[in-house]
């Protein structure tokens, strides 16, 4: 039997018996790969006192992670295609593995930042096969609930980097402190390097040579747009933060150039452009990279309003945002349901949902000012959770579910770049609102006013972004209703 029929058979045999073992397998790889996104910023204070980090040493340990999953996204799903995506999900989660020890065990501020790199690099190997090995191994009503569960789980993770994470640093297990939050992934990884069997094997049914020259273009493109936009708002946007934005304009024309011609030319570009040709998944596109910058963003200003603006230990900051969690679940577990039934249009009433829960939240920090209660904004915050649910969990299943599966990987790449492409986004918006906000409030007997008022100012690009999302879901069920 050839490979392309040993792969036809398994595509059909796990369509009969989605592997449901694999999938827990792949939602824990996904879990703390974007764990470790979040996780990081509640340890900061502990690490900067422990290693003696500087300002732009803590800048590059937060960086150093997003940037190396960012540029090479791409590439990691291709790579999962030619070779095989359980085999490159194994690799992945070794690498990450022995990194996540490395940053355990970090001597020095300048190792630490080193091993978050390669912890970046391996995740960048390992999260694009999570969402092609979910794709092509699971259809139909399995497919809803499969990328239900990976949405879920996802969101989850972010708000555990907070909670969790808080805990592990109070905890101070065995005198560790903040080395906890990174040698916690060893054992995981472990148990999923060998649980990966349940994985089926998958590649596409082509498999021409990797377009190296490819993946320096457009690695190189990222890089320059990622590095500017992290690390733009903490030094006051100087000149060569609009020299790399500009470099990083010519490279993307020359990476679009260069993949056009090798398609042309007969040969399997990195990137089919003709997939972003396609209008429903341009716009998928464009409205993941807008909801992850508001998830992002606004893990941001809630821990630097809780911890710095009103002083709270970072178990407890990090608590405020259990509450989120419960209707975040709720909402995840309901959204297959009645996407099921309504389409995209339930998707966008989760938007709007989303939308105007931001903006009371944003009304209420705003009336109670330096007087603010965090427990007050519970219920505010669970609706925040359930209007994240309803649109974070469906929409990666809407996105994907529009390629066909020998696209798959090359689509989920594609979709995980432009996550944190928006998560970079929203950081970098969010950080100018709010640092503007922070400085025109001047001297002041208490944090809270101030960060109370920077808090208002940041969250209302979260507020636009969610509005605009509401209206090009919208559109896109126009677009599909007028495509069937």
């Amino acid at each position: 039997m050839s490979s392309n029929s040993q792969i036809t058979a398994t595509a059909t045999s796990t369509s009969e018996a989605p592997p449901w073992l694999g999938l827990y397998v792949l939602l824990l790889a996904g879990f703390v790969t974007i764990f470790d996104l979040f996780v990081v910023n509640v340890a900061i204070p502990s690490i900067q006192a422990s290693l003696e980090a500087g300002l732009a040493q803590i800048g590059y340990i937060i960086a150093g992670y997003e940037l190396a999953f960012g540029v090479l996204l791409i590439s990691g799903g291709r790579l999962g295609d030619l070779f095989g995506r359980r085999r490159l999900f194994i690799i992945g989660m070794a690498g990450f593995t022995v990194a996540s020890g490395l940053c355990g065990l970090a001597p020095t501020a300048g190792f630490l930042i080193a091993a978050r790199v390669l912890q970046g690099l391996a995740a960048a190997l390992l999260f694009p096969q999570v969402y092609a090995s979910i794709r092509v191994n699971f259809s139909g009503e399995d497919s809803r609930r499969a990328f239900g569960l990976l949405g879920m789980t996802l969101g989850l993770a972010a708000i555990a980097g907070q909670v969790l994470g808080g805990w592990l640093v109070h905890a101070n297990l065995f005198e560790l402190g903040w080395r906890t939050i990174f040698l916690v992934n060893v054992p995981i990884g472990l148990f999923a390097m060998g649980a990966a069997r349940f994985i089926p094997e998958s590649r596409a049914s082509q498999s021409p040579a990797l377009d190296w020259r490819g993946v320096g273009l457009i690695s190189s493109a990222l890089t320059l747009l990622l590095v500017p936009l992290i690390e733009g708002p903490g030094h006051g946007w100087p000149a060569w933060t609009m020299w790399c934005l500009a470099a990083a304009m010519v490279f993307f024309a020359v990476f679009y150039r260069h993949e056009e011609r090798l398609r042309s030319a007969g040969h399997q570009p990195l990137v089919d452009m003709r997939l972003l040709a396609q209008r429903r998944f341009a716009l998928g596109a464009v409205l993941v990279l807008l909801i992850y910058s508001t998830s992002s963003s606004f893990f941001l200003c809630f821990a630097l309003l809780m911890q710095t603006g009103l002083g709270l230990d970072p178990f407890i900051a990090g608590s405020i945002f259990a509450p989120c969690s419960v209707g975040f679940v709720v909402a995840s577990l309901a959204a297959p349901r009645f996407v099921a039934r309504w389409g995209t249009p339930a998707i966008a009433m989760g938007a709007l949902v989303y939308a105007s829960a931001l903006g009371l939240l944003i009304a209420q920090v705003n009336l109670a000012d330096a007087d603010l209660t965090p427990v007050r904004l519970i219920p505010v915050l669970i609706v925040v959770g359930v209007g994240q649910g309803f649109i974070m969990t469906p929409l990666l299943n809407l996105v994907l579910g529009i390629v066909e599966e020998t696209q798959a990987g090359m689509a989920s790449g594609v979709i995980s770049t432009v996550q944190q492409i928006g998560a970079a986004l929203g950081v970098a918006v969010v950080g100018v609102l709010f640092g503007t906000a922070l400085a025109a409030g001047g001297d002041s007997l208490s944090h809270a006013g101030p960060y109370a008022s920077a808090f208002v100012a940041g969250m209302l690009y979260n507020l636009v972004a969610a509005a605009l999302s509401f209206i090009l879901l919208m559109l896109l069920s126009r677009i599909s209703s007028l495509t069937r």
